[in-house]
């Protein structure tokens, strides 16, 4: 017998931010249940990112970065940080210029949803860019990537190989859902 909880409101009862890094924020939030009873649920708070599904032709612009969070070079996707004000789609474009020196002549919004939702309070914009118009690169301090392009059909299997990256497989498989790739 299934139950139905669509009716409770889980009211907060309590709300602690733990620690705050400058990259994300940490707590939980005491919860009533449906039964009545009280839970801490833990979560992070992330700023929303974009990634960006970047075509030149038959090729998709990817870029390969050492993530020290696994300890592993991973090839991806463009993506980054929406800041304030910004909409996926600027975001997207400026992320696209400012990580790999492209400038899209059209970029539009896939789909933007929540990640990891039993534990992240974090949005993240997938938009796909095309009409690439070569610009200069204006990377972050910490950003130390190279710009790379791998064949549209090559692409998921690419994106599939370890060490796999979701927001990759994501970006790639909502595109080809798109008739975009």
């Amino acid at each position: 017998m299934t139950e139905d909880y669509a009716d409770h409101d889980w009211p907060v009862i309590e709300s602690n931010t733990e620690y705050e890094t400058g990259w994300y924020d940490g707590g939980y939030d005491l919860v009533e249940q449906p039964d009545g009873s009280e839970k801490a649920y833990y979560w992070a708070a992330l700023d929303p990112a974009v990634v960006i599904v970047a075509t030149t032709g038959d090729e998709l612009l990817m870029v390969e970065q050492y993530r020290p969070a696994i300890g592993e070079h991973c090839l991806e996707l463009p993506a980054g940080l929406v800041e304030d004000g910004e909409s996926f789609t600027t975001a997207g474009a400026r992320e696209l210029r400012e990580e790999t020196g492209f400038d899209p002549a059209g970029i539009s919004l896939i789909e933007d949803f929540w990640c990891a939702t039993g534990v992240l309070r974090h949005r993240r914009g997938i938009v796909f860019a095309e009409g690439l118009e070569p610009v200069e690169v204006d990377r972050d301090s910490n950003e130390f990537l190279s710009v790379t392009t791998v064949p549209v059909e090559e692409a998921l299997a690419r994106a599939r190989t370890e060490p796999a990256n979701d927001a990759t497989i994501e970006g790639i498989l909502l595109a080809q859902a798109d008739g975009l790739l």
